[in-house]
């Protein structure tokens, strides 16, 4: 087993790999400089490196391929970079004994796959960190998991436009709706499956609470909603749990909320800041 890296001294600069130069990625490098946070991207992830991106973080090598890791050293991975990135790149990063967050959640319901990572990440001493997302409560919800759950649904309210080139667009008019539309009703797991881009936050609560096949989660087009909404009922012997939240939508990816980018920023700060909340 490798030995555990020490966590940076307070006071220095916290190293941190980016996969993914997206909506989210751009979004989290650009709060964290506004906010002076001592943070280096000393790397940025994508798919082809000959591709003109701009607002690259400064002095952040651009690389395209987990064999790049090896030249590099960091102190946390964040993945955000879509479903198809998690397997190679958080097996990269945990077999380094990095931590390696993984926002692209619904690549999780792969259960041969989460074995493996959490194997990798058990041998070099490391952690796959789950962050919120566009959720708010999960502490809770975890929480009251320790005690005992009796149901978690999870409804996720979107306009129509968000859902836009996912399978909805076969299960109901969604530029004619006029009314709120559930178009899909299931387990966590069969809706992460089946709309990897904007249930993966089904995967987190469903994490958080009663597992992927006993979390219901509802989908819903609603032509009125202009925000995000993901509702939460969970009951228990702790009691009942209610969660409503409204996000804005990412102005670059409708399908992604601005809070998803918020609480990529708040758990990086939390890895370095001496008071954690």
């Amino acid at each position: 087993m490798t030995q555990r890296r020490c966590r940076p001294m307070l006071g220095s600069d916290l190293r941190v790999i980016l996969v993914g130069w997206g909506a989210i990625g751009r979004r989290v490098a650009a709060l964290l400089a506004q906010r002076a946070a001592p943070v280096t991207i000393v790397a940025v992830a994508v798919r082809d490196v000959t591709a003109p991106r701009d607002g690259l973080p400064k002095g952040a090598a651009l690389i395209d391929t987990p064999a790049d890791l090896a030249s590099l050293n960091a102190d946390l991975m964040i993945e955000a970079a879509g479903r198809a990135s998690v397997a190679p790149w958080a097996r990269a990063g945990l077999s380094r004994g990095w931590d390696v967050a993984i926002s692209s959640t619904s690549a999780l319901t792969d259960t041969g796959l989460l074995a493996e990572l959490t194997a990798t990440a058990l041998a070099h001493n490391a952690q796959i960190l789950i962050p919120p997302g566009a959720l708010g409560g999960i502490d809770a919800l975890s929480a009251a998991s320790r005690l005992g759950l009796a149901s978690v649904r999870h409804e996720v309210v979107k306009p129509p436009r968000a859902w836009a080139g996912t399978r909805a667009e076969t299960l109901c008019d969604l530029a004619g709706l006029a009314q709120a539309h559930t178009f899909f009703e299931g387990t966590a797991r069969q809706a992460a499956d089946s709309y990897p881009q904007n249930a993966n936050v089904a995967v987190i609560s469903a994490m958080a609470g009663l597992g992927l096949d006993r979390t219901t989660v509802a989908l819903i087009a609603d032509p009125a909603a202009t925000l995000n909404t993901h509702r939460i009922l969970a009951t228990g012997d702790f009691g009942t749990l209610t969660l409503s939240l409204e996000n804005r939508p990412l102005a670059t990816n409708p399908k992604s909320s601005e809070m998803t980018a918020l609480s990529l920023t708040r758990m990086i700060e939390n890895r370095i800041n001496p008071l954690v909340i």
